[in-house]
C-alpha cells in the first residue's frame, strides 16, 4: 500500500512538473516575436539567419517523437510541449520565407526539405528496429543531444554580455522562461527516471540560472558601457 501510495505521488509530481514545463515553454516560443515584428514591419529579414528556426524546428520533432508511445512509454507531454514548439519554428520559417530576398528563399527551401527528410528517415528507421528499449536508448540519445546543442547556444549571448557587459541582448523574460521550463523538465525526467530528459534540462537549469545572475549584475549597466552597437543575428 505504502508502495502504491508513493508510485501515485511521484506520477502527480510528474505530470505536474511535464505540465508547468508546457506552459512555460510559450515564453521560450514566443520570444522570437519582436524579431519578427521588426521584420514585419520593414518588411525586410535584414541580417537576421532563419537557420536557428531551422535547426529548432528539427529539434522539436525529434523531441516529439521520442515522446510517443511508440518509442517511450508515458512521455506525452514531452510529445506535447515540442509539437506546439515545431508548429511555431514552422510558423517563423513561413515568416521568414516571405520577407527574405530570393536567394534566401530557395536555400530555407532547401533546408526545410532536408528537415523533413531527415525527420522521415528517423522515424522510419526507428520503426525497423524491434527492441523497444534499443529503439527508446537511439531515439533519446539524438534527442538529448540535440537538447544540448540547442541550450549550449545562449553561450553566445553569455559571451556577449559579459563582453560588453549589457544585457541588452539578452531579454529578461526569455532568460526567465529558458530557466523554467528547463528546471520543469529536468523534475520531470527525474521524477520519470529518465535520462534522456533530465541530463539536457540539467544543462538548461544552469544556463538559465547563469543567465539570471549575469542578468542581475548587469542589468544597470548603461549602453554606453556597451563599446559596440550590435545585431543579434546567427549564420
Amino acid at each position: 500500500m505504502v508502495s502504491l501510495a508513493s508510485s501515485q505521488v511521484l506520477a502527480i509530481c510528474k505530470d505536474a512538473a511535464g505540465i508547468a514545463g508546457n506552459i512555460f515553454a510559450f515564453g521560450l516560443f514566443l520570444s522570437p516575436m519582436p524579431t519578427f515584428m521588426r521584420i514585419m514591419r520593414n518588411q525586410s529579414t535584414e541580417q537576421f539567419s532563419g537557420l536557428p528556426y531551422i535547426y529548432g524546428l528539427l529539434n522539436c520533432l525529434i523531441c516529439a517523437w521520442y515522446g510517443t508511445p511508440l518509442v517511450s512509454p508515458d512521455n506525452l507531454l514531452v510529445t506535447s510541449v515540442n509539437s506546439v514548439g515545431a508548429v511555431f519554428q514552422l510558423a517563423y520559417i513561413v515568416l521568414y520565407v516571405t520577407y527574405t530576398e530570393k536567394e534566401k528563399k530557395f536555400r530555407m527551401f532547401g533546408w526545410i526539405l532536408t528537415v523533413f527528410g531527415l525527420f522521415v528517415i528517423i522515424v522510419l528507421g526507428s520503426l525497423f528496429i524491434l527492441d523497444l528499449e534499443l529503439r527508446r536508448i537511439i531515439i533519446g540519445s539524438l534527442s538529448c543531444a540535440s537538447l544540448i546543442s540547442m541550450f549550449a547556444s545562449p553561450l553566445l549571448i553569455i559571451n556577449l554580455v559579459i563582453r560588453t557587459r549589457s544585457v541588452e541582448f539578452m531579454p529578461f523574460c526569455l532568460s526567465l522562461s529558458t530557466f523554467l521550463m528547463s528546471a520543469s523538465f529536468l523534475l520531470y525526467g527525474i521524477f520519470s527516471s529518465d535520462p534522456f530528459i533530465y541530463v539536457p534540462n540539467g544543462i538548461g537549469t544552469l544556463l538559465g540560472v547563469t543567465q539570471l545572475l549575469l542578468f542581475a549584475h548587469y542589468r544597470n549597466s548603461s549602453r554606453e558601457d556597451s563599446a559596440e552597437g550590435l545585431i543579434v543575428s546567427y549564420s
